[in-house]
């Protein structure tokens, strides 16, 4: 396994550590040798602080979590969001029959539907982070002439999914929300997807902004394309 290699939040140079352990339990925290500034400022920070900060989509919070942290949470993260998705989905389906029995929920996953709407809702997202990391090795290839690390760059876009947990709300209280509030939230990830891909390349805004809107729109063509096939999702995951 390679070497970890950490980050100058605040100028994104290398760096060999984070911090130095002299004797007596001392810590010192390390002085980037480009920019003087201490290296990674965060380590000191409440996470509730960090999450803040990440919140509103500062540069150092992104480099701290991508970077400087062993978070290996992005594959639970997606399947929760999925989950979250799906079922927000097939409650959709179902908004004329509404009912105020907690034990509904249990009821729900056992729905054909609902795992229907969850395949659905993955085929997006793989679509959407497949043409990112296709669009930006191809973007990257030409105009830097370096490759890209596709396993942290997926991590990254997997990570910066954490806003969908703000769905947590609109599966409790299931009749409660807005199609705003929804596209609401769904900008709010595709900007922490775009300041993800920055930090990961360190590239300009622009060439972020247009790998995200590279992956929205093969996104929006998967769903359309699974609505307008022959069949029907839902129809065909039904009996009866």
């Amino acid at each position: 396994m390679g070497k970890v290699v950490l980050r100058c939040v605040e100028c994104n140079e290398k760096a060999t550590e984070l911090h130095r352990d002299y004797s007596n339990g001392i810590l010192k925290i390390t002085l980037c040798e480009s920019c003087q500034k201490p290296v990674d400022k965060y380590i000191e920070y409440d996470p509730v602080v960090i999450l803040i900060d990440a919140i509103l989509c500062k540069t150092q919070a992104f480099r701290h979590i991508l970077f400087n942290t062993s978070l290996d949470i992005h594959w639970k993260l997606c399947v929760f969001g999925l989950l979250c998705e799906a079922y927000l989905r097939w409650s959709s389906l179902h908004s004329s029959e509404p009912s105020s029995d907690p034990a509904d929920l249990i009821r729900y996953t056992k729905e054909w539907e609902f795992y229907g709407m969850f395949a659905l809702a993955a085929l997006e997202l793989a679509a959407f982070c497949g043409s990112v990391l296709w669009f930006l090795c191809v973007a990257v290839a030409r105009c830097q002439g370096r490759s890209v690390e596709l396993r942290l760059l997926l991590r990254a876009l997997l990570l910066s999914c954490y806003g969908k947990v703000l769905l947590i709300p609109a599966v409790i209280w299931e009749h409660d929300y807005s199609p705003l509030c929804l596209g609401l939230i769904k900008l709010f990830v595709l900007t922490s997807n775009s300041q993800a891909i920055r930090v990961i390349l360190n590239s300009s805004r622009r060439l972020a902004l247009t790998a995200v809107c590279v992956g929205l729109l093969s996104e929006t063509c998967v769903a359309q394309a699974c609505r307008r096939l022959p069949w029907n999702l839902q129809d065909s995951l039904t009996f009866g």
